[in-house]
């Protein structure tokens, strides 16, 4: 996913896309882009056409307007989707990137196949929200690099981060790098927004999988179960051992957890006869 490969929509969303099939599209994290998927875009080309963008206020693509909603974030996915002539998706959302894919699933039902949402908050309590308000507090005064340092310590684990110098390096960056006005509209919907929809939850009927990392503190176990609960077609994976960046500090557990579940969804009959052989 190199920058010379990227592509731009007429609306200004910068966007790569590669392999054949069934469409899937790939949604990052608030402070990242969408080239945190390199991984899963290798893994998933092979099999579909694999869709990674920009969200607002990230990368390439525009700003949010100042009191943008999730819904905004919602209704670019689905103008890129107009203008790549996609009628219907599977979504994968990771952090933020899951409540964008909730706000697609209530807002855009008809255009999705089927959703993930890994490593997305759900109902936080109260410490986790004074935790978060204090952390969005900090950015609205400091910028991108308020904070950061200590979400690097939240989503890596200690050996990632010592095995890996350049690629958290490069994630630093990345974050820092963000025009402070599309961070920080984008972070405060993050650090309110985890109750989005939340009444409304059993309308998504597709097929669901909720995933997250056995030691996220920001994205929980608890979490990923209960908005489990309020899907009527929704799977619950915990991915043992691992924090919040799991689809870049554990790529190959993860890719193999999300092949697994679109084929189930795009190829039942194969998938089920594989699981009748094994």
């Amino acid at each position: 996913m190199q920058p010379c490969d990227a592509k731009m929509s007429s609306s200004g969303t910068r966007y790569w896309r590669s392999g054949v099939g069934a469409p899937v599209v790939l949604i990052h994290g608030v402070g990242l882009d969408a080239t945190m998927w390199q991984a899963q875009v290798d893994a998933l080309a092979d099999h579909y056409d694999v869709i990674a963008y920009d969200m607002l206020g990230h990368g390439e693509s525009p700003l949010p307007k100042e009191d943008a909603s999730l819904d905004d974030y919602a209704d670019q996915l689905c103008a890129l989707m107009d203008e790549l002539e996609i009628a219907q998706a599977t979504v994968i959302g990771f952090s933020m990137g899951g409540l964008v894919a909730r706000a697609f699933a209530l807002r855009h039902l008809e255009r999705l196949r089927a959703m993930g949402v890994l490593s997305s908050v759900f109902n936080r309590n109260e410490q986790q929200r004074s935790g978060v308000q204090q952390r969005l507090s900090q950015t609205r005064e400091q910028g991108p690099s308020a904070n950061v340092e200590g979400a690097l310590e939240r989503w890596f684990s200690p050996a990632f981060r010592a095995a890996y110098p350049d690629r958290i390096a490069a994630i630093r960056d990345c974050v820092t790098q963000n025009h402070p006005d599309g961070y920080y509209r984008s972070y405060a919907l993050f650090g309110t927004q985890d109750r989005f929809g939340a009444n409304d939850l059993s309308s998504i009927n597709v097929p669901v999988l909720v995933a997250t990392g056995e030691l996220d503190p920001g994205s929980t176990p608890h979490m990923a179960k209960e908005l489990a609960r309020n899907l009527p077609n929704a799977h619950v994976h915990i991915l043992a051992g691992q924090r919040h960046m799991a689809p870049l500090e554990a790529a190959d557990e993860v890719n193999r957890l999300l092949l697994g579940f679109l084929d189930k969804v795009h190829y039942p009959s194969t998938q089920e006869q594989e699981e009748t052989l094994g």
